[in-house]
């Protein structure tokens, strides 16, 4: 081989060498989610999905709530914070996850809903985490969900994690039925007086985000039916990276 072919052939090779990684480094932007109740008694609402860049949270625990996250939280109603991810620039997906409550095995809901659901979310290059929130409906402001997750990078790979039980802190813990979302009474099996939607102005606090202390008892909610250990996980979120 001639000198000038050579290191024409040896120039090709190396270019080849720079623009591979390169391809091979493309970030997944498709993720499959897979939501799950892990606990006996608390029934979940349909998550609230969303990625986004940089660290703009559903929740911090020791913060305030937002208002979208009270109203997750007191009456299981996502309308809000879906609005408000749609809004944010730096948001690139929201997702309410489909097909109900996830209802713990055993439980009379059991026979209409599962314990576990499946979701399709995407992201675009600059958003590479994951925010979730979802109540738990037989409390008064009860909810679970994962703060800024980050995605996982490759195709094939897998990230997965835990959730507590969390507090709002934007309703008082009366435990009552007619200051709890109806679902929870049909979902689980005891029963009371009719429960309500709507938060109840004289119920309001101004506290801040902070891990749940659990059912006590105080009215109508059954610590060995409704509670769960404090000091367990409530739900677990596995996020893998499929497109």
């Amino acid at each position: 081989m001639k000198g000038k072919e050579r290191l024409a052939a040896v120039a090709a090779a190396a270019a080849a060498l720079v623009v591979s990684p390169a391809a091979e480094a493309k970030p997944a932007n498709s993720f499959e989610v897979t939501f799950t109740n892990l606990t006996g008694g608390q029934p979940l609402t349909p998550a609230v999905a969303a990625t986004h860049r940089g660290r703009n949270e559903l929740f911090r625990v020791g913060d305030r709530a937002s208002f979208g996250l009270k109203e997750i939280a007191e009456n299981g109603n996502n309308a809000p914070m879906l609005a408000r991810l749609g809004s944010d620039r730096d948001v690139s997906n929201v997702v309410e996850a489909a097909g109900g409550p996830l209802v713990p095995a055993g439980t009379p809901g059991d026979a209409m809903f599962g314990q576990s659901t499946t979701f399709t979310i995407t992201a675009d290059r600059g958003a590479r985490r994951l925010s979730l929130a979802a109540m738990l409906i037989c409390t008064n402001d009860g909810f679970t969900g994962v703060n800024s997750l980050r995605l996982p990078s490759k195709i094939g790979r897998s990230v997965t994690v835990e959730t507590m039980g969390y507090d709002a802190g934007t309703e008082a813990n009366t435990e009552d039925f007619a200051d709890i979302v109806p679902p929870c009474q049909d979902l689980i099996g005891v029963t009371g007086e009719p429960g309500s939607g709507q938060s109840d102005p004289a119920l309001a606090q101004n506290d801040v985000i902070r891990h749940h202390s659990g059912i006590t008892g105080r009215r109508d909610l059954v610590p060995s039916v409704h509670g769960w250990d404090v000091n367990a996980p409530v739900a677990r979120i596995t996020v893998t990276a499929t497109g």
